[in-house]
């Protein structure tokens, strides 16, 4: 295709490489196949982020006629550092995850990040990015720009940009605004939470159209009366896929990404710890991977079940390792937050777990959306978070097809979750809204 055809994108993102992460790999895939559907993007980005991780690998997807803009944002970790100790150098864990007890400190810098960074750290950065992109985009024309979120502050540039150009505008919720699974956790004033609801109900409100990555989390939008409400969920590369090798010696179970209190699986470590009692031998065959951010009460939980010899733990590692992890595992571990939004809950990471074809074991509400693509896929199975024998029966049968050398590895269709077809569909979109 002629690239004086295309029709051009501008994507306002927080994460962007070479931050590591799930948080990444959403907008980095759609801009790696959108010039297949003749649409070219343009990335805005800060300069200098606070990332959860780097990823260095990923720097090499993104396509080189793709203009990247980065620039500087000004963010309130230095506080943060200053008063938990971190170095400067030293890369910030998400929030609601801690290594130790959380004493007082850390207590209130949560208040203060729900009441006075509204709608979060990066407000500081909303401003100066309006006046630049205001510019930028009467230099250079752009047929559409979108905004990923959160941070929700992302959401607020483009808002600012749409109001002086009525520039056709998408907002993409990668989580919930004001339904999200901490939103509660934050103590907020109440005129704090009506900011909240104010900033989003503008969003929702202003945008040609808005993405949600489940159909849960799309209904909920509706419900709160947004129109033109899409769902296009997250998916998995086909480029990326490696195929499984040879059996490994033990039994792995893992678990990729982070694991704050609220995904701790209690159901399942006291399972592993009753069916290690009963059988030394799957005791001695268990091992237990951890890679990402991980609680202190993750950790403590294990520990009281006797499990803490059967861990192992990584912190970040790069994503092309993450696929080789889950290709040598055994089973594939996904634990859903226990919050009120946990049926709209569909990670990245849920869909390259279904690439792998390895059996998964999830646990969450069994009548939410990763149950039902879960069930159609037939890639294993969902346990309500109190199944306790419900677990211990499936594992103990996943576990005797590894002893005999024939685990289950899915066939069934997941087409739809191929980041090229996800990318079609959200090319459908930019097409429908910059033709209305």
């Amino acid at each position: 295709m002629n690239p004086e055809s295309f029709k051009k994108v501008l994507i306002i993102t927080y994460y962007w490489p070479p931050s590591g992460g799930s948080s990444v790999l959403r907008w980095l895939k759609f801009t790696k196949y959108l010039q297949d559907f003749g649409w070219l993007p343009t990335i805005y980005t800060p300069s200098n982020p606070e990332p959860q991780a780097k990823d260095l690998s990923l720097q090499s997807e993104v396509p080189h006629n793709v203009h990247v803009i980065k620039r500087k944002i000004t963010e309130p970790y230095f506080l943060f550092r200053l008063l938990t100790g971190k170095k400067s150098d030293e890369t910030l864990t998400v929030s609601f995850i801690s290594d130790k007890d959380p004493g007082p400190i850390h207590r209130l810098l949560i208040w203060v990040r729900g009441n006075f960074f509204i709608p979060d750290a990066r407000k500081w950065w909303i401003k100066p990015s309006v006046r630049f992109l205001i510019r930028f985009l009467k230099q250079n024309p752009h047929d559409i720009i979108i905004s990923t979120g959160p941070p929700h502050s992302m959401h607020l540039i483009a808002l600012g940009v749409k109001k002086k150009l009525e520039v056709p505008w998408i907002s993409d919720f990668r989580d919930p605004w004001t339904n999200i699974d901490f939103y509660d956790e934050l103590r907020l004033s109440a005129r704090a939470d009506r900011q909240h609801h104010l900033l989003e109900r503008k969003v929702l409100d202003f945008s040609d159209a808005v993405i949600a990555v489940s159909p849960t989390m799309a209904r909920e939008f509706t419900e709160k009366g947004c129109k033109n409400v899409y769902t296009i969920t997250n998916g998995f590369d086909e480029q990326d896929m490696i195929r499984p090798g040879e059996q490994a010696d033990k039994f792995i179970i893992i678990h990729i990404g982070s694991m704050s209190s609220g995904r701790n699986p209690d159901s399942l470590w006291s399972a592993l710890n009753e069916m290690g009692r009963l059988n030394g031998q799957f005791k001695s065959d268990l091992l237990i991977n951890l890679t990402g951010d991980v609680d202190f009460s993750v950790i403590r939980s294990i520990e009281e079940n006797g499990l803490l010899s059967n861990l192992v733990r990584n912190k970040h590692i790069p994503h092309s390792e993450v696929l080789t992890c889950l290709m040598q595992a055994s089973v594939l571990l996904l634990v859903i937050n226990n919050s009120s939004n946990s049926r709209g809950i569909l990670t990245n990471k849920f869909f390259e777990y279904l690439s792998a074809r390895k059996p998964i074991i999830a646990i969450g509400p069994v009548d939410g959306d990763v149950a039902a693509i879960l069930n159609r896929a037939d890639s294993g199975k969902i346990f309500d978070y109190k199944d306790k024998k419900g677990l211990s029966e499936y594992i103990m049968d996943l576990y005797g097809q590894f002893k005999s050398g024939r685990l289950y590895l899915s066939t069934g269709d997941i087409s739809r979750f191929s980041r090229q077809n996800l990318t079609s569909a959200l090319a459908r979109l930019l097409n429908s809204v910059t033709t209305t």
